[in-house]
């Protein structure tokens, strides 16, 4: 027979020889998945003797992830603004880059709190989800051309109990929104890598995760700049527009921005100090 730590120990040894980093946290998170048990009750745990059961459940867990696919989707969840939100291949996994644009648009509306806000390519719903929460007074239309990616968000949102706050919306970005819409926040991780950035990411991102909400053309540019020509008409005077962007992406877009008519351009670093945020008023 064979104890918790020594399943924990093997698997590490395991995730290691497969190029997975961060293996011992790894072999934890998904033993302790496997076990329903907590990572401080797995520790208590460690002498336990284990079921051929139990051990039927940890490994096709550890398979998976020795084939790299990413520890959230096998998970099947991730926490984000302290919202536990499901995650499957339908959707990008949302990043602690995305949670720290969160926080910047809470101070940005820590006097005057918007009512309307607009959400474009919302993925899992992690954005909408989070804002909703926080400023439970608005209305959020959450956006996703994907039809797959927008059921996921729907689940989350049923699940989440904002269902009222919230309302999904099939559309290629402004496409379906209303024409006669006014948003005082619109906010996007839109897709901003190249293919070739996609081709060397590590096998998580490039053989598991969508690779319509990772790729935009013109060097990653191309639907940041659809979303900068169109939203003009949907924002609200004084409105803000809220993006996540590729790190060396900025001088591009404050020249096209000022082409379309904003007149107030911030850049923003990520919590790595890289250029990862932008936010435009007109």
């Amino acid at each position: 027979m064979i104890t918790v730590l020594e399943v924990i120990k093997k698997t590490s040894e395991f995730l290691t020889s497969k190029g997975v980093e961060s293996s011992r946290l790894n072999a934890e998170t998904l033993v302790g998945h496997a076990l329903s048990l907590s990572r401080m009750k797995l520790y208590l745990q460690f002498e336990r003797t284990l079921t051929e059961a139990e051990l039927e459940i940890i490994r096709p867990l550890v398979r998976r992830r020795s084939q790299r696919e990413p520890l959230q989707y096998i998970l099947g969840k991730v926490e984000f603004s302290n919202i536990s939100v499901k995650v499957d291949k339908r959707a990008l996994i949302p990043r602690p880059e995305t949670e720290y644009l969160i926080e910047k648009i809470k101070q940005k509306f820590s006097t005057q709190l918007p009512t309307h806000i607009l959400d474009l390519g919302t993925g899992t719903g992690a954005i909408a989800l989070a804002l909703a929460k926080h400023f439970p007074q608005t209305r959020v239309t959450a956006v996703d051309s994907s039809l797959d990616a927008l059921m996921l968000a729907s689940e989350n949102i049923q699940s989440s109990g904002l269902s009222e706050h919230i309302t999904p919306l099939v559309s290629s970005w402004f496409d379906s929104v209303p024409k006669n819409s006014l948003f005082d926040l619109i906010v996007s991780n839109p897709p901003y890598l190249t293919s070739r950035e996609v081709s060397e990411a590590l096998p998580e991102v490039s053989k598991f995760e969508p690779h319509t909400a990772l790729i935009a053309n013109d060097e990653g540019l191309a639907d940041i700049k659809t979303i900068l020509s169109q939203a003009k008409a949907y924002i609200a005077p004084l409105g803000l527009i809220a993006l996540e962007t590729g790190e060396t992406q900025h001088e591009a877009i404050r020249v096209f921005a000022s082409s379309c008519g904003f007149t107030h351009f911030e850049s923003a670093k990520d919590l790595t100090g890289k250029d990862r945020f932008v936010f435009l008023k007109l």
